[in-house]
C-alpha cells in the first residue's frame, strides 16, 4: 500500500507560468531570458544555481554582467518570483488533510530565491510555510543535484527510508515521472497547475501497489 507521497513543487503545488518568468528576467536586462529559462530543467547559471554549484551572491554577480548592471537580492529574487502566480488554498487544505494518512515529502528543482517565499509566512493566506505542509523538503540546491538525476532519487530514499513501491511520486515533468518509475516509485504526472486532488484519491483508493 501507499504509505508515502513525494510532491514536486513549481508546477504541483504552485503553478508555473514561464512566460511571466520570461518577461520578468527581460525587465530585469536579460535580453536573452526566452533562451536561458525553462520550465522543468534550466541551463547555465540557472541551472547551477539550482544544482547548488554556485550561491545566491555569484549568481546575481553573474546575471549582472548579463544584464550589464549589478544586481540586488530583491530585484533578482521578483523576477524568479515570476514563475509563481500563488498558491490554492484548496490544495493546501488537501495536503492538510493527506498528512494525516501519509507521509509527506517534496522534491523539487529549485533555488534558495524561490525558497526564500515558500518557506516565509507570506506563502499561504493562512500565513503557514511550505515546510507545514510536510515531514521533509529535498531541495535541489541543497542537496546538490537535479532531477531526472538518479542521485537525487537515491538520497531521498536513503535519507527518508521510504521505500519507493509504497510511495507515490507526483511532478508534472514527463523525465522525472520517468526517472522515478524507473526506480520504483509509483507514478502520477498532471499537467502543471492541475488540479490533482481527485486523480490522487483514485490512485490511493485503488487495490495495493504490487511491483
Amino acid at each position: 500500500m501507499i504509505r508515502n507521497i513525494v510532491f514536486d513543487f513549481g508546477g504541483v503545488i504552485a503553478p508555473i507560468s514561464r512566460d511571466n518568468a520570461v518577461k520578468a528576467f527581460e525587465r530585469l536586462g536579460l535580453a536573452d531570458a526566452d533562451q536561458r529559462l525553462d520550465k522543468y530543467h534550466q541551463t547555465g547559471i540557472f541551472q547551477e544555481l539550482e544544482e547548488g554549484k554556485i550561491d545566491a551572491a555569484c549568481f546575481q554577480r553573474k546575471l549582472g554582467e548579463l544584464c550589464g548592471r549589478e544586481l540586488g537580492w530583491d530585484e533578482t529574487r521578483q523576477a524568479w518570483m515570476g514563475f509563481f502566480s500563488g498558491v490554492d488554498d484548496v490544495l493546501l487544505e488537501c495536503l492538510e488533510e493527506l498528512h494525516r494518512r501519509y507521509r509527506l515529502y517534496v522534491l523539487s528543482n529549485t533555488n534558495p530565491y524561490v525558497m526564500d517565499w515558500a518557506c516565509g509566512e507570506g506563502f499561504s493566506s493562512r500565513r503557514k510555510p511550505l515546510a507545514a505542509y510536510f515531514d521533509k523538503l529535498y531541495l535541489s540546491y541543497q542537496i546538490g543535484v537535479t532531477k531526472p538525476d538518479e542521485r537525487i532519487f537515491r538520497y531521498m530514499i536513503d535519507d527518508s527510508g521510504m521505500e519507493p513501491c509504497e510511495t507515490l511520486f507526483v511532478d508534472d515533468g514527463a523525465s522525472n515521472v520517468a526517472a522515478g518509475k524507473k526506480m520504483g516509485f509509483v507514478t502520477y504526472q498532471p499537467a502543471n497547475g492541475e488540479d490533482w486532488r481527485d486523480a490522487l484519491q483514485t490512485i490511493l483508493a485503488e487495490k495495493p501497489y504490487r511491483k
